[in-house]
């Protein structure tokens, strides 16, 4: 289904574990150039590596702190020096930073939030644009811009995350205004929102709160990295969703529906 992947360049943000390494290693195995992204290398980075080397992709790694909006632009020219353009961006670089309730919110808190979830995305896309817009025309195919929103963006986000819930909002929205605006250039751009994911997001939950969460999703249970991955596929595939763009695709196990 998603043979036209192979050989695509596909840079992922925030990519070393949880759900941007779920869509890394599903890239790999579709034999894309995939290229990973976090401000340390991970311990097992040559591991990761080689695994996906394994599965028939290519990967590098590629350290940035995208917090830093200079870091962005050098990461995405890295990428660019690596593999010779970009056809696929996934802006997954993001994180609650820390839980404040709205009495506790200062500046240093609001800009760490914002240049973390809300600039991240921004620079970023900003710096591949061109790139996009080249690898297009060369192809003949759109190229695709996926960001990762969060059932917080529709819900407002959970105890001291209104920033967050916020930030992803806003990424919601600044999607709407790059369709009306690039889509001339060749790129799509849609959101991949999940719900509740069994990952480093929630590690600060006991046993007890996690049980609670899971009684409230239809499904039953927190998502894993492979319920969400193929999203991502399917949004980076010309074939599957070359007339898709400016929508947001929620996976969270009917936890949340509109």
């Amino acid at each position: 289904m998603f043979n036209d992947l192979k050989g695509k360049r596909v840079l992922i943000t925030g990519s070393t574990m949880g759900i941007g390494l779920a869509a890394a290693q599903a890239f790999a195995r579709c034999g894309a150039k995939v290229g990973i992204n976090g401000r340390h290398a991970p311990q097992n980075l040559d591991a990761l590596l080689g695994a996906m080397r394994a599965d028939g992709g290519e990967a590098e790694f590629f350290a940035a702190d995208l917090s830093v909006s200079a870091a962005c632009t050098q990461l995405v020219a890295d990428f660019v020096a690596r593999f010779g353009g970009i056809d696929v961006l996934i802006n997954n670089a993001g994180g609650l930073v820390g839980r404040k309730a709205l009495t506790d919110i200062d500046d240093d808190f609001y800009k760490a939030v914002g240049d973390l979830n809300m600039r991240s995305a921004l620079v970023c896309t900003q710096a591949a644009l061109p790139h996009l817009k080249a690898a297009a025309a060369a192809s003949g195919e759109t190229s695709a811009v996926i960001s990762v929103g969060s059932i917080a963006g529709h819900t407002g986000g959970g105890p001291g995350a209104s920033l967050y819930g916020a930030a992803k909002a806003w990424l919601h929205n600044i999607h709407k205004n790059w369709v009306d605006y690039h889509t001339n250039d060749g790129i799509r751009f849609n959101i991949v929102s999940p719900g509740v994911f069994d990952t480093a997001f929630h590690a600060d939950k006991s046993e007890e709160v996690r049980q609670r969460i899971a009684a409230g999703i239809p499904m039953g249970r927190f998502g894993q990295g492979a319920d969400i991955a193929p999203s991502f596929l399917f949004f980076a595939s010309h074939a599957c969703s070359g007339y898709i763009t400016g929508q947001i695709l929620d996976v969270n196990g009917g936890q949340h529906m509109h």
